[in-house]
C-alpha cells in the first residue's frame, strides 16, 4: 500500500505562483511513476505532470513551461511548482502513485488510469 497526502493549495490571483507537496509513505518500492493531476467542478479528472525514478518528466500542453514537477531524492515528497496560475488553474490538485513500470528512456504517461493510489486533494483557487 501507498499513502499520498496532498498541500499547499491555498487562494491566489491570476498571475501569481504556487507551490503544492505530496508526503508519500508505505511501500514506495513499488511505486513506477508519480504524477500530478486535477479535477474542476464538473469536469473529468486531468492529468497534469509525470516523473519516473529517473526523474524522466511528461507535461501536458496546458501547463508545460508554467509548472515543474519534482520529487525529493529519497522519493518519499513530490512537489509541484505553479507560475503564472490563470483562473482556468482552478480546480482540486491530486497527487498519485502508479505500480506500473516507466520504460526505459521513455517519459512516464499521465493517465488517469495508469495510476492505483491517490491522495485527497488539495484546492487551488485563482481569481481574476
Amino acid at each position: 500500500q501507498v499513502q499520498l497526502a496532498e498541500s499547499g493549495g491555498d487562494s491566489v490571483q491570476s498571475g501569481g505562483s504556487l507551490s503544492l507537496t505530496c508526503v508519500i509513505t508505505g511501500k514506495i518500492d513499488s511505486v513506477g511513476y508519480w504524477g500530478w493531476f486535477r479535477q474542476a467542478p464538473g469536469e473529468e479528472r486531468e492529468g497534469l505532470a509525470a516523473i519516473d525514478f529517473n526523474e524522466e518528466t511528461t507535461y501536458e500542453d496546458s501547463v508545460k513551461g508554467r509548472f515543474t514537477i519534482s520529487m525529493s531524492a529519497a522519493k518519499d515528497t513530490l512537489y509541484l511548482q505553479m507560475k503564472r496560475l490563470k483562473p482556468d488553474d482552478t480546480a482540486m490538485y491530486y497527487c498519485a502513485a502508479s505500480q506500473l513500470a516507466s520504460m526505459p528512456g521513455e517519459n512516464p504517461p499521465v493517465l488517469v488510469e495508469d495510476f492505483g493510489y491517490w491522495g485527497q486533494g488539495t484546492q487551488v483557487t485563482v481569481s481574476s
